[in-house]
């Protein structure tokens, strides 16, 4: 950034010292990261002093956030605007615990949590989208050859109620079966008989059948009416066509129940089962909430998105449901008894393990591989590696870690569980 000639003195002088600050300020870092393992003091000899504060034996200071250089005593970090940490004689020698001085922890604020036993309420919250039920589904098809002369439903999605005209036809051999019948009706009753069992035959429906009885005329148009109530999902039908008996004129779908299908994170499969109570809540009904179970976990995973479809079937009385909406379902919690809960900010993931530092007492801390299980709420689950009524740290750890990491406590950890594997 370049200073115009024409400004003033002050802040021309002000500019200079803000970048020769940041200069300064990084050459020291820069010379601080370079220095040698342990700089020499013209004031004593390293690890010759006492803290005043502990009583221990000092070996050096050093910057937490800078850990490589060594100092011989006390004062400001070069680096940092902070004070430098001692680093104990006896630090780190008692079972691979690193040791900081009370003065230290509460400078930090490094705080402790107690693990708990106690019941994990395993919440999820997925997403999902509303879909027609496929269970209330009513498929119109033709039951023989003939044609289409008129249609009353034309469109799809249109709404329909039970017992709705939605066609007509004209079915020639319907017409030739009703004729016959009539004919022998009228000679005996065991032609009669014989006739109407050919109009079945042919495919009329009984309620067709006993409309040619009760009337004694040919009904040469058959009028096709809507199973069920719902909407029209699919549409064949069109005035003028051929038709050929079984095929397809419409398939309605009920919206009185709905399905939600969830995707649920290959990870969290184990925390859902058939008949885990939902609640699901939809952009386009604000502060509505709709209830239900989830009905089943569909046998395959989305290779691009790696979840699990779980089906959840949900009543729709008023229709606000619609197929297409997506909806956030939250399931209800499964209880799970006797498992021992820490904080989750105390557990350190370091990529191949998960680490807690433990509280030993007298300003010690060591650490433990833990084992976790489920996290929810800002608790987790640890299913190995602590015991209740010990305490962890939940704040600070990194100056804790930063000093393990100096002593090589975390990488003798890491030692021994190689050995024991």
């Amino acid at each position: 950034m370049g200073i115009s000639p024409t400004a003033p003195p002050a802040l021309v002088a002000t500019g200079i010292l803000a970048a020769a600050g940041n200069i300064l300020y990084r050459a020291g870092v820069q010379h601080g990261m370079q220095a040698p393992p342990t700089s020499s003091s013209p004031t004593g000899t390293t690890g010759s002093q006492v803290d005043p504060a502990t009583g221990k034996k000092v070996l050096y200071w050093h910057d937490p956030m800078v850990p490589g250089p060594k100092f011989d005593k006390p004062g400001k970090s070069p680096f940092m605007e902070m004070q430098l940490v001692p680093v104990y004689a006896d630090a780190g020698s008692d079972n691979g615990t690193v040791a900081i001085s009370p003065r230290i922890q509460q400078n930090l604020g490094i705080r402790t949590a107690e693990v708990k036993e106690g019941t994990l309420e395993a919440g999820l919250q997925v997403a999902g989208n509303v879909a027609y039920n496929e269970r209330d589904l009513a498929l119109v098809q033709a039951r023989a050859s003939g044609y289409i002369e008129r249609v009353h439903v034309r469109a799809p999605l249109d709404a329909v109620r039970r017992g709705q005209p939605l066609a007509e036809l004209y079915v020639p051999d319907w017409v030739a079966a009703q004729e016959e019948y009539l004919a022998a009706r009228r000679m005996s009753a065991d032609l009669a008989a014989a006739a109407r069992q050919r109009m079945r035959l042919v495919g009329m429906t009984d309620d067709q059948i006993r409309q040619v009885e009760a009337t004694g005329k040919v009904q040469s148009r058959v009028t096709v009416t809507s199973p069920a109530s719902g909407v029209v999902a699919e549409l064949d039908a069109r005035e003028g066509m051929t038709v050929t008996a079984g095929a397809p004129l419409y398939r309605i779908n009920g919206l009185s129940t709905v399905w939600i299908l969830a995707e649920i994170p290959e990870g969290a499969a184990a925390q859902v089962r058939p008949g885990n109570a939902i609640e699901a809540r939809a952009a386009a009904w604000p502060g509505v909430i709709f209830k239900g179970k989830v009905g089943a976990i569909l046998p395959e995973i989305n290779p691009a998105t790696r979840t699990l479809k779980a089906r959840i079937e949900l009543a729709n009385p008023d229709g606000k449901l619609v197929p297409g909406m997506f909806a956030t379902v939250s399931m209800t919690p499964t209880m799970r008894q006797n498992v021992l809960l820490v904080p989750s900010e105390a557990v350190i993931q370091t990529g191949s393990r998960n680490v807690v530092f433990v509280a030993a007492g007298n300003g010690k801390f060591a650490p433990v591989e833990v084992e976790v299980g489920i996290e929810t709420h800002g608790q987790t689950e640890i299913r190995k590696g602590l015991q209740a009524g010990q305490q962890v740290v939940t704040s600070g750890q990194f100056l804790v870690d930063s000093e393990a990491s100096l002593k090589g406590t975390v990488a003798r950890m890491g030692d021994a569980t190689g050995e024991r594997k």
